[in-house]
């Protein structure tokens, strides 16, 4: 019988991982093949794995998501989910790209893709580390601005109870807001909301 090598600690820790990591750290595609038939991974979809004893978490499904388009950033409703704000659940992944990028491919759960350029790459991005798998989310304040630029995608009466929400519970500062709806040219759509709250 051949001797199967411990999982090594790296894949343990990431909980996730591709074929090309395991490869990485010393797994043989047909080792690989060997520990799902021994129990000890688990095949979650063409080329990603995870160990057998790993406990799925709240956002197990956003981790799953990042693995497989890594540049994407998780938006609008279900960054609104991801930092408790308002009263969406929304069943689909929102999921920001590069608008000259692909359309990235995902069978195991639905996507809304939204395309997206220039300072809307960068600005409020946060990383989140979720099941040892580095999460693109958008801030919180990136989050209300995004759905006034997306409103006519989710409806303004989303947008208007992110940003009441945004601002009742202090999910971050008033200085961040603005300085995210300057970058994203939305200053002069959410101010009339923003002043009849006041």
């Amino acid at each position: 019988m051949t001797h199967m090598p411990a999982l090594p600690r790296a894949i343990r820790n990431k909980s996730i991982f591709r074929l090309a990591e395991a490869r990485a750290h010393g797994l043989h595609p047909e080792q690989v093949r060997r520990l799902i038939r021994q129990g000890r991974l688990t095949r979650l979809g063409r080329g990603l794995y995870a160990a057998a004893s790993m406990v799925p978490t709240e956002h197990h499904t956003l981790a799953e998501v990042a693995k497989r388009v890594p540049k994407g950033i998780v938006c609008l409703l279900t960054a609104l989910r991801f930092h408790s704000i308002g009263t969406q659940h929304p069943r689909d992944v929102w999921l920001a790209v590069d608008r000259r990028a692909a359309i990235p491919r995902i069978d195991f759960t639905p996507v809304r893709i939204v395309r997206i350029s220039g300072a809307a790459l960068t600005a409020g991005i946060d990383e989140h580390d979720i099941e040892g798998v580095t999460v693109h989310i958008t801030s919180p304040a990136r989050t209300v601005v995004d759905c006034f630029k997306f409103r006519n995608k989710i409806g303004i009466d989303v947008a208007v109870e992110a940003l009441r929400e945004y601002r009742r519970l202090r999910k971050g500062t008033v200085d961040e807001l603005w300085r995210q709806a300057d970058r994203l040219r939305m200053t002069r759509v959410m101010r009339p909301y923003w002043d009849a709250m006041s």
